[in-house]
């Protein structure tokens, strides 16, 4: 019986799995680098719209083109320790007067309505204005926040955001896109 035939046949396979894994693993690479990722929402900060536990899809290409605007929710490395990813709504942007005052975000001067924020929030801040080329981030559960009202975190400069968070993934009953406040975004 004849298997001369069979060894390069098994080489040539082996060999076409082994570059379906390399191509496989370097298109991997460069989607998490450039174009998305997965992340894991841990904590309450941002509750009752993103839950402890929860998984989603963070857009790392918008930013190259724009800057983030009011509204968005981004994920960005911890100041205090650049390896922590922290999840926030960006409420204020370059040029913006941030007061906490009265259980109200104030913005440039006039009160937000935010139907997102989880309970009265306590305490007050401000008034501050957000320099050029950073944000202004706050959890929806004000009061279980570390956020841009703390010198931990502060103001948060553009090199250190991640991404736009635009898909939740898990738990499947909370599966959909995550949205902008329209109260924020529509601010002049």
């Amino acid at each position: 019986m004849d298997r001369s035939g069979e060894v390069p046949a098994v080489k040539s396979a082996l060999r076409e799995y082994f570059e379906a894994i390399v191509v496989a693993v370097v298109l991997a690479a460069f989607i998490i680098t450039f174009v998305a990722q997965s992340y894991v929402v841990l904590g309450s900060s941002m509750e009752p719209t993103l839950t402890d536990g929860q998984r989603l899809l963070v857009d790392k290409l918008t930013y190259r083109f724009r800057p983030p605007r009011r509204g968005e929710i981004i994920v960005f490395n911890y100041p205090a320790d650049p390896t922590r990813k922290f999840i926030k709504r960006v409420v204020g942007v370059p040029g913006d007067t941030v007061l906490i005052a009265g259980h109200r975000l104030i913005l440039n001067g006039r009160p937000v309505a935010e139907p997102y924020v989880k309970d009265t929030m306590y305490g007050t801040f401000g008034p501050v204005t957000v320099p050029e080329g950073h944000v202004f981030v706050l959890g929806d559960n004000r009061n279980h926040s570390d956020d841009s009202r703390y010198p931990d975190v502060g103001p948060v400069p553009y090199g250190l955001i991640v991404g736009l968070a635009r898909i939740t993934y898990w738990p499947p009953g909370r599966m959909g896109l995550v949205r902008v406040a329209e109260t924020l975004a529509a601010m002049p």
